[in-house]
């Protein structure tokens, strides 16, 4: 791996993608490692963006250290840690490309119904719950390991409930912190933190943190109505950009 000005200019910009995403505009962060697979291997960019993610999820919790939905965290979990270990147990036979294109069409579907509304008044917010929660966290888990695609089974379940814009990124931020930190076991068993890596999560560190930083100064001043709707347009094409990668990686069109 060489940090030549190919390496910083594919990679600064997927950093600053997953900075934004940490600091509350969820969905962006899915596209940092594709980008960075344009110079070194998914692998290796997963394993680069780790050290990354949790150094992240430290300006976002601390940013958000006073709002979040304590009933959201405990109900998403248990589910959530079973979804990491069956990832675990099941990376070897379940393709990321199956997982992505299943996760895509669902991301899809659902923001199309809630930016539509078939023109009807706007559905009135949802309450957590144990059962649809327990699902979502398992899914939002195992997608999370398999594919790094955790973000938009998290939005499916949460955005319903129309928390305020900072509790909804401070819940996230939360969970997806403890997420990363689970994930550190398994990186470490792969081998993936060797010095090489670490050099590269170490040298693209201010950028990481400079972004976070913004996606909080962002989120902090957009009205909630329009940062809803915002969110839904960035699942729209994240879901988009997984169904898109799923035919491809499958061959599914010959």
């Amino acid at each position: 791996m060489s940090f030549d000005l190919a390496f910083f200019a594919t990679m600064v910009p997927a950093v600053i993608l997953s900075g934004l995403a940490k600091g509350g505009f969820a969905g962006l962060g899915l596209l940092a490692v594709p980008v960075m697979a344009l110079v070194v291997s998914p692998v290796t960019a997963a394993a680069i963006l780790l050290p990354l993610l949790i150094a992240q999820d430290v300006v976002s919790v601390w940013s958000y250290r006073r709002e979040f939905d304590r009933r959201n965290l405990a109900i998403l979990a248990p589910g959530a840690s079973v979804g990491i270990l069956a990832g675990y147990l099941l990376a070897a036979k379940v393709p990321d490309a199956a997982v992505g294109l299943v996760v895509g069409l669902i991301s899809i579907g659902f923001a199309l119904r809630r930016l539509t509304g078939d023109g009807k008044r706007p559905p009135a917010a949802t309450r957590a719950a144990w059962g649809p929660g327990s699902l979502w966290g398992f899914i939002t888990g195992f997608t999370s390991m398999v594919a790094h695609a955790g973000g938009p089974p998290f939005q499916i379940y949460v955005m319903p409930q129309k928390l305020p814009p900072a509790v909804f990124v401070g819940t996230g931020a939360i969970f997806f912190a403890s997420m990363n930190l689970v994930k550190v076991v398994p990186y470490l068993a792969l081998g993936q933190f060797n010095r090489q890596n670490l050099a590269a999560s170490a040298a693209l560190l201010p950028f990481a943190i400079a972004a976070t930083f913004a996606g909080v100064w962002l989120v902090r001043r957009i009205p909630a109505e329009r940062f809803y709707g915002l969110i839904y347009w960035l699942l729209l094409l994240v879901g988009a950009k997984l169904v898109w990668s799923g035919i491809h990686d499958l061959h599914l069109l010959g």
